[in-house]
C-alpha cells in the first residue's frame, strides 16, 4: 500500500506542475483521477477570533482590514494585515524551540513533513484522566492490534480534545490570562516520547491538545527529548477521530518562518479508498 500512496501522491504532484503550464486542464483528468483514489481530511483549526494561544502568550491574532470594497476602477479588492504568536492555534513545534542547537522552522526538511501516519488513541482514557499522559504499554498496546510502528512513520496522539475547541477553559483546563500554573490536559509522557523516537525511529509526532507535554507538565520534558532529536512537532491538530489507526498518509506544512522556533501549520491527511 506504501508503494501505491507515493505513486498517487506523485501522480498529484505531476498534475500541478502540468497544470501550471496549461489552464484549461479537462474535468476528469489526472488531478480527479489521483484525488478520486483518496478521502481527504483536513486536521487543522481556522485561525480567527477564537483561535487558542498559550496563556502567557504577549498577544493573540490580529487581523486587520485594510480594504474591502469597490476600488475606483470598478473592481472588488479586500486586503489585511495579519499578526500572532508562533504558538498558537493548529502548528508547527520547531526543535529550537526548546533546543539551541535544533533546528528552525525553515530548516526542517520537507520529507520530515510527509510521510505515514500512525494514530494512537488514548481518549477513553483521556476521559477517565484529563491530565493523562502517552505510556510505553500504550504503544506496545497499539503494536499488538496494528503491528510494529514502522521507521519514519509521523506518530499523532488523539485524545479527543480538539471536541471542546475553541472554549478555552474546556480546552485547558484553566482560562486565567498569563497563566500557565493550573492548565490540565493529556498528551505524551516524556518516556513514550523517548521511545517512539528512540526505538522505533518516528520522524514526528503530533497531538490535538495544546502542547506535546501535558498540561500539568513544569518541565517539558517531552519537548526537550523531542528537541534533542531534532525532531518537529505539531500542536492543537483536530478530526483525528476521522482518520484509521494506520494506513493514512500526512501532509504537514508549516509557514517557512525563517529563523523560527514555530509557525502556522496546514495539515491534511491521505486516506486511501481501496
Amino acid at each position: 500500500m506504501r508503494h501505491e500512496i507515493i505513486r498517487v501522491l506523485m501522480s498529484i504532484v505531476l498534475f500541478m506542475v502540468l497544470s501550471s503550464c496549461n489552464e484549461k486542464a479537462a474535468p476528469g483528468t489526472l488531478d480527479n483521477i489521483a484525488l478520486d483514489a483518496f478521502d481527504i481530511v483536513d486536521l487543522t483549526h481556522a485561525l480567527d477570533s477564537e483561535t487558542i494561544f498559550w496563556p502567557t502568550s504577549p498577544m493573540r491574532l490580529e487581523h486587520k482590514e485594510l480594504s474591502y470594497g469597490t476600488t475606483d476602477a470598478g473592481y472588488f479588492y479586500s486586503a489585511y494585515t495579519l499578526s500572532l504568536p508562533e504558538h498558537g492555534g493548529t502548528h508547527l513545534d520547531a526543535p529550537i524551540h526548546f533546543s539551541s542547537t535544533g533546528m528552525t522552522a525553515d530548516q526542517i526538511p520537507i520529507r520530515s513533513l510527509l510521510g505515514r501516519c500512525i494514530i494512537i488513541d488514548v481518549s477513553e482514557k483521556a476521559q477517565s484522566d484529563r491530565d493523562y499522559k502517552l505510556a510505553v504499554q500504550d504503544i506496545l498496546d497499539f503494536e499488538a492490534a496494528h503491528g510494529r510502528i514502522e521507521p519514519r512513520s509521523i506518530v499523532l496522539l488523539r485524545t479527543g480534545w480538539s471536541a471542546y475547541w475553541p472554549d478555552v477553559k474546556s480546552y485547558l483546563g484553566d482560562d486565567t490570562p498569563g497563566d500557565a500554573s493550573r492548565l490540565s490536559f493529556p498528551s505524551f509522557g516524556a518516556e513514550a516520547a523517548a521511545f517512539l523516537i528512540e526505538q522505533r525511529q518516528v520522524k514526528a509526532i503530533g497531538v490535538d491538545t495544546a502542547s506535546i507535554d501535558r498540561g500539568q507538565s513544569t518541565d517539558f520534558m517531552v519537548h526537550q527529548v523531542v528537541a534533542a532529536h531534532n525532531i518537529p512537532a505539531f500542536e492543537n491538530l483536530t478530526n483525528l477521530d476521522q482518520l484509521p489507526q494506520k494506513g493514512a498518509f500526512l501532509v504537514a506544512l508549516p509557514t517557512k518562518v525563517g529563523g523560527g522556533s514555530g509557525a502556522p501549520l496546514r495539515a491534511v491527511a491521505f486516506i486511501p479508498r481501496y
